[in-house]
């Protein structure tokens, strides 16, 4: 399901919906700081440093972990990702192969991103942490589990899309919410909102936060390929599919149309043949996410071209300062 409209409400009109769902939210948000506060986090003797959010959904923490990767590499460190693997099957641990698993051992993420550095799925985190150190890791990137206490963190990140912010300001279902801002933000050492000028005025205006705060928007991955004028049909399975339809649209691409999909949605054959069909019919190539893409089967890969984004952050400053205090 997409998220409701009445998530991204101003917070200071929420609406009738978020208003009589608010218990729900109250409860929801409950129970996460009851997990959190009962936990008892395995600590190991390298950095972790988790990449999370606040909101329920698609805020780019996969291009942030890219970008992370590719940061500390260039500083000589070894980076390995643990995910729990959202969508796979495998309970794991076990080191995400590309040429062995599929999206539906591993989920998606957790397949893309061992393109870019050594990626362990494992339901139990502190699991994965471990193996990921007993093979050489020097730092982990925590592919999401902000809320779960299972391993401690040395450094935590909020990602943000700027556009949305934190939405109504309310908990699940009330909002898009896993808990209230103001505690997820005083376990946090850093936000990364994501967006463009107008987006990031907009969020620092609604949500001034009291911590480091980085700015960064995502950009098209220039790989020799011209958009401009290419009739394309677009669909996209992530959490906020409208964004990568804009961001197609702003590469000056025709797009006749756009299929938005669930959250990790699985390529059903019949919607696959559907999609090919109208394509086909309008003389249209299909384009999706490289989120997406790993989640095609091999065969129908080829007929579908990826349009690859990456974070850019115009000042490394403060990332590079919280490396440096952690040793990296």
């Amino acid at each position: 399901m997409q998220a409701p409209a009445f998530w991204y409400r101003p917070p200071s009109a929420p609406g009738l919906r978020a208003r009589l769902l608010a218990p729900l939210g109250w409860a929801y948000a409950a129970a996460t700081a009851y997990r959190l506060r009962n936990g008892n986090g395995f600590k190991t003797g390298i950095p972790v440093i988790c990449i999370g959010n606040l909101n329920a959904g698609g805020t780019g923490k996969t291009p942030t972990t890219i970008a992370l990767i590719e940061r500390l590499t260039a500083r000589g460190v070894v980076v390995h990702v643990v995910s729990r693997g959202h969508g796979g099957q495998l309970a794991g641990p076990v080191r995400v192969d590309e040429r062995a698993h599929i999206a539906a051992d591993t989920g998606d993420e957790p397949l893309l991103l061992s393109a870019f550095a050594p990626t362990w799925v494992a339901r139990d985190r502190a699991a994965g942490v471990k193996a990921a150190q007993a093979a050489g890791a020097q730092v982990v990137l925590l592919d999401d589990g902000f809320q779960n206490p299972a391993v401690v963190k040395d450094f935590s990140i909020v990602v943000v899309d700027a556009q949305r912010g934190f939405g109504n300001g309310r908990c699940l279902p009330a909002g898009p919410l896993r808990e209230p801002v103001a505690t997820g933000l005083a376990r946090a050492d850093m936000v990364l909102s994501i967006g463009a000028a107008p987006a990031q005025a907009q969020f620092s205006a609604l949500w001034p936060v009291d911590l480091p705060h980085v700015a960064g928007q995502l950009d098209v991955l220039q790989m020799g390929m011209d958009w401009a004028d290419q009739t394309v049909l677009a669909f996209a399975g992530i959490g906020h599919p409208e964004k990568f339809f804009a961001t197609l649209r702003a590469t000056g691409a025709r797009v006749l149309r756009t299929e938005a999909l669930s959250d990790h949605q699985p390529f059903s054959d019949a919607l696959l043949r559907r999609l090919e069909h109208e394509a086909a019919s309008v003389g249209a190539q299909l384009v999706t996410t490289e989120k997406d893409a790993v989640r095609l089967p091999p065969a129908f890969r080829p007929k579908v071209l990826t349009l690859p984004v990456r974070l850019r952050l115009d000042d490394w400053q403060a990332l590079d300062a919280a490396f440096d205090r952690l040793g990296l």
